[in-house]
């Protein structure tokens, strides 16, 4: 079930990729990124799946989603802000001068890496340990989020499935408990109280 949720995710990542204006590559995109960079920050969640399925790992560290993302906070901010923006600088130059069907191109081959994988243990950022099926729900996340993301930048609509948004928001809500945070995510979203501002769970 996760991995049908991760394709067509990535299928409606795709979609929207190939629909952008040619305009849509020079402009902004997220923060300090152009919106080559976010889309390439964003085609990492197919590059990763493809090389971990490629590294095993030999114990589980992380046993869920919202583990791997209260985990990777810190190692997010120990590893530094400029490090995380130039990666996806660099992804997005790795996408070439026909960044679409490199996108179809790494989109087509994660589905496949990911089709007949069955569950095994990989070992993700940090070395940690991970089952494919917790890893695919972070990687449902990230294309979901950034997929409104590179939406909003681009002044377009974001056709994206249910079971992707359901899955994401799940997730975000989930990880708001984790971190102490859940009365806040709560209230927010029963109109009590608006989120505090900067607000993220990731």
């Amino acid at each position: 079930m996760t991995a049908d949720v991760f394709a067509s995710a990535a299928q409606a990542f795709t979609r929207l990729v190939q629909s952008l204006p040619a305009a849509a590559w020079d402009g902004p995109g997220l923060g300090e990124w152009d919106m080559r960079a976010l889309i390439g920050h964003t085609s990492r969640s197919f590059v990763t799946v493809s090389t971990y399925l490629r590294t095993p790992a030999t114990h589980e560290d992380v046993s869920s989603a919202v583990e791997y993302y209260v985990k990777i906070r810190d190692y997010m901010s120990s590893s530094g802000a400029a490090a995380i923006v130039e990666r996806g600088r660099q992804a997005g130059r790795d996408l070439g001068d026909n960044p679409v069907a490199a996108i179809e191109q790494l989109s087509a081959r994660a589905l496949a890496d990911v089709d007949d994988a069955g569950d095994p243990l990989i070992a993700v950022i940090g070395g940690l340990g991970i089952r494919l099926s917790a890893y695919l729900q972070t990687r449902i996340f990230e294309l979901t989020v950034h997929s409104l993301d590179i939406a909003a930048a681009a002044g377009v609509t974001a056709d994206l499935p249910s079971e992707a948004l359901e899955a994401a928001a799940v997730l975000a809500t989930r990880i708001s408990v984790a971190l102490g945070e859940g009365d806040t995510v709560l209230r927010a979203l029963t109109g009590r109280t608006p989120l505090p501002q900067p607000f993220s769970v990731t």
